[in-house]
């Protein structure tokens, strides 16, 4: 027990440390010292005999020699003590010689037949006052102690937020620039995509006017002349339009347009409108149609690419909420 320690650490053997308690009802520490105190003249252990060796729980070997007795008396003094040889010090009994041995590794011991004398009720108040004191120091360490374990636990906590909000950073600063360069990449396209559509009109304008001097300078009886006229026919079909004007009209009435390449799939006009319409950036649950002619795209016509699906050169997607 954690009381039974203190009181030994005070300088109480632990019999009569176990005992104070016990006496106390295990009330705590201060009950207990104020009890041993206060009965601190009671014999616990009878006395040793002489030549006896005391081991018990301590490790240390304590050897007792018999108290020296005078040859001409009649009958040798009882030993009423214990003293060690090494600091003079006299003990009560056998707990405390133990005790002392075990904290200062002292090892001689012998009987004495002077009586140690009961502490007096200034002893007994200044030891009170002394015992107090070291409580007091140990309460004292214990709190440092806490107060600096709080601390470092604080600072685990700070550090461990700061390096969480670092990399939440990092990631947003990341998913900036992936979104920089992805505008930057859109940009690049429209760009292409109108200079396809200034260099696919001029090569409309150069073939009707091709077509139109086919027409004039051939003589209109002659049913020969109209040959000339042929390649003027195919002009048409022969336009490859390599881009896709989209309208994506939403729910709420507003729309929104771009420019693909015809050769994109339907899913980057799924993936446009993911990304710049807010209420369908988290969600899948919603259908792409076209009402002229009409027709609702599947899952299998987001892997066609827009000229396969008709929406060349340009188109109207209607937008509308999954059930």
């Amino acid at each position: 027990m954690a009381e039974i320690q203190t009181l030994i650490e005070m300088g109480f053997p632990k019999e009569r440390a176990e005992k104070a308690l016990a006496v106390t009802n295990y009330k705590g520490v201060e009950p207990a010292m104020e009890w041993l105190l206060a009965h601190a003249d009671e014999p616990d252990v009878p006395a040793v005999g002489p030549g006896q060796t005391l081991g018990g729980n301590s490790s240390t070997n304590i050897e007792v020699t018999p108290a020296p007795t005078e040859p001409n008396t009649e009958s040798s003094e009882v030993a009423k003590s214990f003293k060690c040889d090494e600091c003079g010090k006299l003990f009560k009994n056998q707990d405390e010689m133990e005790f002392h041995a075990a904290k200062t590794n002292h090892s001689s011991f012998s009987e004495s037949t002077e009586e140690k004398k009961p502490l007096t009720e200034e002893e007994k108040k200044a030891q009170l006052a002394l015992l107090e004191e070291r409580m007091k120091q140990k309460r004292k360490e214990r709190e440092e102690k806490e107060k600096a374990e709080a601390l470092e636990r604080e600072r685990l906590r700070i550090k461990s937020g700061k390096d969480l909000q670092d990399a939440r950073q990092r990631l947003q600063e990341q998913e900036m620039q992936k979104l920089v360069e992805q505008r930057r990449r859109e940009k690049i396209e429209d760009q292409k995509a109108r200079e396809r559509v200034r260099a696919q009109i001029e090569a409309d304008k150069q073939a009707r006017k091709l077509a139109a001097l086919g027409r004039t300078e051939a003589p209109a009886p002659a049913p020969a002349a109209a040959p000339p006229a042929a390649p003027a026919a195919p002009a048409g079909p022969a336009v490859a339009y390599e881009q896709a004007r989209i309208q994506l009209r939403l729910p709420d009435g507003n729309s929104l347009a771009h420019t693909f390449g015809a050769k994109e799939q339907l899913a980057a006009v799924r993936l446009y409108l993911q990304m710049h319409a807010q209420e369908f950036a988290q969600q899948d649950n919603f259908k792409l149609m076209t009402t002229f002619p009409k027709k609702v795209f599947t899952s299998d016509d987001y892997e066609k690419p827009l000229e396969s699906l008709g929406l060349v050169p340009s188109a109207v997607i209607i937008v509308s909420r999954g059930q």
